[in-house]
């Protein structure tokens, strides 16, 4: 499967959690981190997510939201997935940031140069990835 989003993560389903209609599935990643997807009890059912089941995250870089000091900051957004700078490439107006978690796993966003220049974001440093629930896209190997 080939996409455009820089995000994907695959993993299997911790949990489902239904609601009257949607649905909170979370996929548990490799190394120990998880995400968080809210999607459609028709989406739930259309692609069989269950318990232990097989699933793929996509979330667009330019989705992924960066904080540092983020220790007395809560958010609404499920997803706030702490790691380190692993890389930043710089672009005419926009940088790509690439945020190693703990587990291995690697986040990738788009940025403003500007907001990478507020936040200090470099190499090394500490920084969380905020991103909502609905922009992650379910997927289930064919």
């Amino acid at each position: 499967m080939k996409v455009s989003a820089r995000n994907v993560f695959k993993g299997t389903v911790s949990a489902v959690v239904p609601g009257s209609v949607n649905a909170e599935v979370v996929i548990g990643l490799p190394g120990g981190d998880s995400l968080v997807a809210v999607v459609t009890l028709q989406s739930v059912q259309s692609l069989g997510l269950a318990v232990g089941k097989q699933a793929i995250a996509l979330v667009k870089a330019p989705w992924v939201m960066l904080m540092t000091d983020s220790s007395d900051i809560r958010l609404s957004a499920r997803n706030c997935l702490q790691g380190t700078v692993s890389a930043v490439n710089d672009g005419a107006v926009n940088a790509e940031v690439v945020l190693s978690l703990p587990g291995g796993t690697e986040v990738t966003a788009v940025v403003t140069r500007d907001a990478v220049a507020e936040l200090g974001l470099a190499k090394g440093v500490s920084a969380t990835a905020v991103i909502k629930a609905s922009h992650v896209i379910l997927g289930v190997p064919a």
